[in-house]
């Protein structure tokens, strides 16, 4: 896991710890109240004065403001520290002091490792690509898919009403990429060829009791995609998201784990949709609580990779 530096982050207005202290405004207002004098010599000491006085303001501020962080930093350190003890011994105050730590640690800034910010910026890359159906290598992509999909099928046109068949909204399955872009389509082709019998098993909705209408395989896969592009938080500069942050250490012991975790979201999604007995109109549901339980797994203390998370075991 990447190494955290811990700080606190410091309201301007709390500095001196008199955010909320009410002062009286004065009886006079500053533009009304009279000079103290008219002559040249006490309008240069008053301009010196004046000048000294604001130094000595910018100063003091300085200090207390560099005192203020170091026992911000102190208070926090000792804080996780008693929460790490007393979370051994399993008692209440071990759990009310992880809940204050984990509090805190919502503003606390990452330190990635060098294999950790190539895998991070790698992934970036591949976010940057949009499908292009006019791009030969976009064009195979398809149809590698389609022969992972279908081995014992011959390949159809790259605009046919075959490719509704494996869930594609019309004859063009380019035009189903919009909010997944590229990506998408190396999910699927990832999930194909690494786990073929959880792939085929959605691809043909070969398990459980299904609904009259139900949801169209390639384009659950897009918006699954993009579901998890969102929870990672992915676009921002770092990751600041719960998710996110716990995505970034199953980054750096697994060069796939986006690739992974995809895979396992996507079966999160059919159990989710076989347990609420959904029909098509209720897609969007299940896939917010697909996140939700997707969350809440990234958010348990012994995941380190993607194969420590519960819902693994749904992909082999």
């Amino acid at each position: 896991m990447a190494t955290r530096t811990i700080r606190r982050r410091l309201h301007h207005g709390d500095v001196d710890g008199r955010r909320r202290e009410y002062v009286e405004p004065s009886r006079f207002d500053v533009q009304n109240e009279p000079l103290l004098g008219n002559d040249n010599h006490s309008d240069h000491y008053k301009g010196y004065d004046d000048r000294h006085r604001q130094d000595w303001d910018d100063k003091t501020k300085e200090v207390d403001l560099h005192w203020t962080c170091l026992l911000s930093n102190l208070t926090v350190q000792w804080s996780q520290w008693l929460a790490s003890i007393a979370r051994g011994s399993g008692s209440v105050l071990g759990r009310l002091l992880s809940l204050s730590s984990i509090t805190s640690e919502q503003y606390v800034p990452i330190c990635l490792t060098p294999l950790q910010e190539e895998r991070l910026r790698n992934l970036r890359r591949r976010l940057k690509v949009r499908f292009n159906g006019s791009h030969l290598d976009h064009q195979d992509a398809l149809k590698q898919l389609w022969q992972s999909s279908y081995p014992d099928r011959e390949v159809p046109a790259l605009k046919s009403d075959s490719w509704k068949e494996m869930g594609w909204q019309g004859c063009d399955p380019s035009t189903d990429f919009r909010g997944g872009g590229f990506i998408s389509l190396e999910n699927l082709i990832y999930f194909a060829k690494n786990y073929p019998n959880s792939f085929q098993m959605l691809l043909h909705k070969s398990e459980g009791r299904r609904a009259e209408w139900e949801y169209p395989f390639a384009v659950a896969g897009v918006n699954v995609s993009f579901m998890l592009i969102q929870m990672l938080d992915l676009q921002s500069d770092l990751p600041s998201s719960k998710a996110g942050v716990s995505f970034l250490g199953l980054l750096g012991n697994d060069e796939k784990a986006f690739d992974n975790l995809y895979c396992i979201a996507f079966c999160m999604l059919d159990a989710q949709w076989l347990a609420r007995h959904a029909s098509y109109m209720e897609f969007n549901e299940v896939l917010k609580s697909t996140r939700i339980q997707l969350e809440r797994e990234l958010a348990l203390e012994d995941v380190t990779s993607v194969k420590d998370l519960p819902a693994y075991n749904m992909i082999i």
